[in-house]
Order: structure tokens, then sequence, then C-alpha cells
């Protein structure tokens, strides 16, 4: 074999799994030396200067509050205590939307409110509804406060079961496969791709801290090929249908610490693309830390895919409380033939897990899907250690391909309690399990 400069690296990290002594701590430290939320100059603008008044539309007020701030080089856009009503909000460089004690952001339903713009929906590119608050291009933004940002969403408006809105999946998807520009697939008015919360695109400088999200379309926080991001004590309540928390989605050092989760869908979701869209793009999501965080209700408390093409690396997730009956799983590695990807150099420290619907740890090449397509999956140096779990079905479920194997997973000093059917593990190679107990049974490779 022709040895690469990824191909050494790849094995000098191997061997480091295989020696017992992955080097998980130092990396975390590396990335989070590097992330440095923005900062902003001691200047507010108070919408209530540009005629915003309480319970009445004041996204005109908003929009002239937050031009004036970006024209003089930045500061505070404040909400003021009250319950004010608005469409989307689009920031602008060096502008921080700070929501005050008490203050209250309810964001129309109103579909004719919303603008076209560009946008992802599920890892795939489209022009497509705004989302709630929105930024392209921008660097330096923030939306921080004891505040609250309502969506609104229910099933009488977003959350609506329509037929038309699986058929505008299913033909966006199409347009991605026929590699259609992204300036053709326009969705938007008459159509029904809902919009996510948050999401900063192509930003730099990124921060999200002390808000709480309440009843978003779907996904919450979504940044996308954004770099230098922060999200920190963040409170997010809401049960609709693909509400996930987090969603960092090719984005390059993020830091998620001290937040709530308590979803309708994974709480925190890594992504970096859908099938061939992914590929087109071609940008990892790497170097995230993510830490000191409380999951409740969710499809999984940290998971790592679906929407994964573009490939995942150096995740860090340590420290964190994950239980709910209604969480399926607390670590979710998730792939599949057709969408591919390269998932690696992922640690899983210090989780305590008291109760899970399925399993405490699933890496899975079969989501969604059978094996037999043309883009082998790659899990590959996955560290999980400390954790432990009072109640799940699996503590390990791994699958991988016996032709394209799950490689290198350690597993040490891990506890799992009343695990009903023990473990499952299939075609993984270089598996090290290090003191680690099912049901109070060591556990053997």
């Amino acid at each position: 074999m022709k040895l690469t400069r990824r191909s050494f690296v790849g094995m000098t990290t191997a061997l480091a799994f295989a020696a017992g002594s992955p080097d998980w701590k130092s990396r975390a430290t590396e990335i989070l030396a590097r992330i440095k939320p923005p900062q902003f100059p001691n200047r507010d603008f108070d919408i209530l200067k540009y005629g915003a008044q309480p319970n009445a539309n004041s996204s005109r007020a908003i929009a002239q509050a937050i031009d004036a701030c970006s024209s003089a080089g930045g500061g505070r856009v404040v909400i003021p205590r009250g319950v004010f009503l608005t469409g989307p909000i689009h920031l602008k460089t060096n502008v921080n939307l700070h929501l005050s004690e008490g203050a209250t952001l309810k964001f129309s339903t109103d579909r004719k409110d919303f603008p076209t713009v560009f946008t992802r929906f599920e890892g795939v590119e489209c022009m497509n509804y705004s989302p709630l608050i929105y930024a392209f291009e921008q660097s330096n933004i923030a939306v921080t406060g004891p505040g609250t940002l309502d969506g609104q969403a229910n099933r009488e408006n977003w959350w609506v079961s329509k037929t038309k809105g699986q058929d505008d999946r299913v033909r966006l998807f199409d347009m991605a496969a026929k590699n259609l520009p992204v300036s053709e697939r326009v969705f938007g008015q008459g159509h029904d791709l809902r919009p996510n919360f948050i999401q900063p695109y192509r930003c730099q400088n990124v921060l999200i801290e002390g808000v709480t999200i309440l009843n978003s379309p779907m996904w919450e926080i979504h940044p996308v090929l954004s770099n230098n991001v922060t999200v920190r004590d963040v409170s997010i309540s809401t049960h609709g249908p693909n509400n996930d928390g987090c969603d960092p989605e090719c984005c390059r050092d993020v830091h998620i610490s001290g937040c709530t989760f308590d979803t309708g869908d994974d709480c925190i979701a890594i992504k970096a693309g859908r099938d061939h869209d992914g590929r087109r793009v071609n940008t990892p999501c790497e170097n995230l830390v993510i830490e000191n965080c409380t999951m409740k209700d969710g499809h999984g408390g940290v998971s790592l895919g679906s929407e994964v093409s573009g490939g995942i690396r150096n995740v860090i997730v340590r420290d964190c409380q994950m239980s709910s009956p209604n969480l399926d799983r607390a670590l979710r590695i998730k792939t599949n033939s057709y969408r591919g990807g390269v998932i690696e150099n992922i640690a899983f420290h210090n989780v305590t897990v008291g109760v899970v619907k399925n399993d405490v740890i699933q890496l899975d090449y079969y989501y969604d899907k059978d094996p037999g397509g043309p883009y082998p999956p790659v899990f590959r140096n996955i560290d999980i250690g400390e954790v432990t779990s009072q109640k799940a079905v699996y503590a390990l479920n791994f699958r991988g391909y016996p032709s394209d194997p799950i490689v290198d997973v350690r597993v040490s000093h891990c506890r799992f309690n009343n695990a009903s059917k023990g473990d499952l593990i299939e075609n993984v190679k270089g598996l090290v399990l290090d003191d680690v107990l099912v049901n109070g049974q060591p556990l053997k490779a």
C-alpha cells in the first residue's frame, strides 16, 4: 500500500487507540484555544426608538435598528421587556441581537411574511423560506440574553402534515441528485419545506448565548459552513417534527456548552451534507467540543449524521447528562452505503446516562437502508470512556458491514446497568474493551 500523508495520520491515530492512549484531551484543549466568541462595541440600539411597540408587528423597527447598529460599527440591538411580534430577522455584521430579561420575540407563522433565501433543507442547498433568524456571509454576529424566542409553530401551521410537503422533499432530493443548480431549486411560497429557526450561513464568529427557544418550524440552531461558533447556556424546549436542538453542518471550530435540550428530534445532530449535495460541497464538519449539557427528550443525545456525506472528524463530547424515557439513544453515529461519509476521531467521555429507550451507544452502517450502495461508510478511531447508564435495551449496538467493518473502537471504564438485551457488536475491527461491565458482568471483545 502506498503510504500517503492521510493514511499515515490515520495509521498513527489508530496506533494510539490500540495502545490505549487516544489524545482527545489535548485535542479538546487545542480546539477550545482557537474558539473566541465575538466582542461588540458598547452601543445599544433599543428597538423602541425605531418605532417598535409591545404586542404589535415590530419587524420594520427591528430591521432599522439592525441597519443602524451595523452601519455605526456594531453593538447591541436590544429587545426590551415585553412581547414583540416579528417576521424573519436578518442579522448583519457586528450586530448582537440581545433579548432583555422578560423580553419575548414571537415570530409570524404567515408564510407570506417569509422571503425566499439561499438556505439548506435537511442537508441539501436550495432556495426556500427564510429562517426565522438568518445571516448570510456575515461576521461577528450574536443572539444573546435571558429572553425568549418563540417560533409559535404548532400542528395548525408549520407542523401540519401535508402530502405536498413530502412531495417537495422528494423533489428537492431528486434535483440535487441530478445536480440541478441551486438557483433552480426554488421552493418557499406555495411549498411546504419548513424553515430553520436560527441559521448563520457562511458566517464567521458566531455567538448564541442565554436565550430560551420554543416552538420552531424545524431545526432550532443550524450554523452552516460557518467557523468559530459558540453556543452556550441556551435552553431549547420544542417537540415538533424534525425539531433538532443544535445542528452544526459543515462547520469548523464549534463549542457547545451548558445547554439544555428537550426536543422532538436529536438534541444535538452534527451534519455534513446529504448524498450528492454533500459530496458536491465536500466540506466536513470538524473540531467540535460539546460539554456540560443536559439532554432530555429526543431521538439522540448527540447524533452524528445521517446527513454526513462530507465527513465528520474531531468531535469531543464530555461531562454531559442524558436521561429520559423519551430519549432514544445517548450517542448515535449513523449513515449507510448510499450516503457514505468518513466519521473519525470521536471521543465520548464522562457522560452520565440515566434512562434511554433503546441504545446507550449506537454505531450504525444500516441507517434507513440495507447495504449495497456505492459509497461505503467509514467509522474509525472512536473512544468511549467513563460512561454510566441505568436503563436501556442495548448498552452497545455496533453494526458494521462484513466487507467494510467499523475500525478502531475503544470502550473503557464504563458501567451499563439494566440493559435488557445486553450488547450487539457486529463487524468491528480493532475493538478494545477495558474494564467494561454490562449488567455487572465483564464484556470481552
